[in-house]
């Protein structure tokens, strides 16, 4: 999924810190529903999403938008934070309802849709990513991490390789996607994880 690197976007808590207040409660539930109307919008669109469709669908005026987010790329950067705050930070939640391997699998299908969702905002991260407001090793780390917990729990119950490296596993993951983005086969891409999940279980006499 061809579309950058899932793990080179910034997220919220690597931007830099601002003296601003705290959102009132209203104002806060309405950024919050702006995020997650575009969320959803971007991650199904094949065309430029209107700025208007968003704020009609989350139920606020276009100005109310703007209060939020001056400009598209705001908003884009915003949804961007939100969606790798989530994936990064997921790990530990999928340990606990699944064993290992099928955690890790879990894994890989929502940092799949994640990936999936940013191709219709490639252009503006590109831009981010340009100007320095969008880093890209912070995030890899971020990513690498979420990797690195499910491998470390998979090997201490023995179902998961001890000698899988993290950050060979993020990379091919970035592989995976990168080939099977422009032919849209999500069954392939399902193959392809499943094939990759085998890879890291442990085998006889290894």
């Amino acid at each position: 999924m061809a579309s950058p690197d899932p793990a080179s976007a910034g997220t919220s808590a690597e931007q830099p810190a601002t003296t601003q207040r705290p959102l009132r409660a209203h104002a806060q539930r309405n950024r919050d529903k702006l995020i997650a109307i575009a969320r959803t919008a971007f991650a199904t669109a094949d065309d430029t999403v209107p700025l208007e469709s968003i704020a009609r669908e989350a139920g606020v005026g276009i100005g109310t938008l703007y209060r939020h987010f001056p400009t598209r790329e705001a908003l884009v950067e915003a949804v961007y934070a939100a969606e790798l705050d989530d994936i990064a930070t997921s790990a530990p939640a999928l340990l606990e309802r699944f064993p290992p391997q099928i955690a890790l699998r879990a894994w890989m299908d929502r940092y799949g849709a994640f990936a999936a969702m940013k191709r219709g905002m490639a252009d503006t991260l590109r831009a981010g990513q340009a100007s320095g407001r969008i880093p890209t090793a912070t995030t890899r780390d971020r990513i690498t991490t979420a990797i690195r917990t499910i491998l470390a729990k998979g090997a201490d119950t023995g179902s998961l390789r001890a000698d899988a490296d993290p950050d060979d596993v993020a990379t091919m993951l970035l592989g995976i996607f990168l080939a099977t983005a422009a032919r849209d086969t999500p069954e392939q891409t399902g193959r392809l994880l499943d094939l990759l999940v085998d890879a890291l279980l442990p085998k006889p006499g290894r």
